[in-house]
């Protein structure tokens, strides 16, 4: 019988380690437009998204939007898009991916009170979608195609 890991390795998809930190969630290195980032990964969260403070880091190019984030304790936050990204985590590629550009600085602060890392944004269920995730929990592990 095949391992989860070798039936999936088998289908093209690429094995992503994850770290579980004290706040309960998981978190993984990306790359948007080749340059490193830390991030979450939230399957409940629809859209990616990288706050205010990492547009510069990843060269995004921010345009205004009219719709309102919601999420992780806030309501009604006000939003910019950066669309036609390049996303990469350990070897998986997409192109042309939008993000949704918003203050995350209530959830970097909740992160710093519990000792984890700030991050520079969220993977969400857009991409998982795109990818074909699946995740082990028990491993730790994402995977995707």
């Amino acid at each position: 019988m095949l391992s989860l890991k070798n039936l999936l390795e088998e289908k093209g998809y690429y094995r992503i380690k994850l770290k579980y930190t004290e706040t309960n969630h998981f978190e993984l290195t990306a790359k948007i437009n080749k340059i490193e980032g830390n991030f979450i990964l939230d399957t409940g969260a629809s859209s990616s998204c990288v706050g205010f403070d990492a547009v510069s880091h990843f060269k995004l190019l921010a345009e205004d939007s009219e719709v309102r984030a919601a999420g992780a304790g806030a309501t009604n936050m006000l939003t910019q898009i950066a669309q036609q990204n390049t996303l990469e985590i350990m070897g998986w590629k997409k192109k042309k991916i939008d993000l949704v550009l918003f203050d995350l600085r209530h959830v970097n602060e909740a992160l710093v009170s519990h000792k984890a890392k700030k991050v520079h944004g969220i993977i969400g269920a857009d991409l998982l979608k795109k990818g074909k995730a699946v995740i082990d929990y028990k491993n730790k592990v994402l995977y995707l195609r």
